[in-house]
């Protein structure tokens, strides 16, 4: 039986390997990753039956690489369904941001995509970053980003990060003792 011992430390997080999410036609997200976003498609699993539960389960688990050697990735059930959205969520809360070089990118970015006919928000000023949004064919919101100031002044947030949190817990306790307990903040 494994023992159930505190580890000393934290496992050492070398960065990200893939994201998945589920996508209603594995062809269609290929033509948009690939051609639109540029991002090769680099692997492909096709199965049966899930690897960690066994579960019977058809489906095509594709990947795609970004220059850092990370993955999005995403499963094709074969049903033509995409994920659903979460019903207490709004739209634009869960998304994933992929980074970009410059300002010129993300520019020629918006461009091919409004050529493609992909609603384009943006460009939007984060004061550290600047940021375009649209949504993939599955209902996914993809942020492309660019930073906007030196690394400096991100280790400088950093430092106050734990603080800014901090208030940012009290602020959220005095909205719902105020709102009664029921606020959805």
């Amino acid at each position: 039986m494994p023992t159930t011992t505190a580890p000393t430390s934290a496992p050492p997080i070398r960065g990200l390997h893939h994201f998945a999410w589920r996508c209603r036609d594995s062809e269609e997200t290929r033509h948009f990753y690939e051609d639109l976003l540029g991002l090769p498609l680099a692997h492909v699993i096709k199965n049966d039956h899930v690897p960690s539960t066994g579960e019977y389960c058809p489906y095509v688990h594709i990947f795609f690489q970004m220059r850092d050697g990370a993955y999005i990735a995403f499963f094709d059930l074969g049903d033509d369904t995409a994920a659903l959205p979460s019903p207490n969520t709004p739209s634009w809360v869960n998304h994933i941001a992929l980074r970009v070089d410059s300002g010129d990118d993300l520019l020629a970015a918006k461009a091919r995509l409004e050529a493609a006919g992909i609603e384009v928000l943006g460009v939007t000023d984060h004061h550290i970053i600047e940021s375009i949004y649209f949504f993939d064919p599955n209902g996914i919101r993809v942020e492309l980003t660019t930073p906007t100031v030196p690394q400096a002044e991100m280790d400088a947030h950093a430092r106050h990060a734990h603080a800014d949190l901090d208030a940012w817990t009290a602020r959220k306790a005095a909205l719902r003792a105020a709102a009664g307990g029921t606020s959805h903040v």
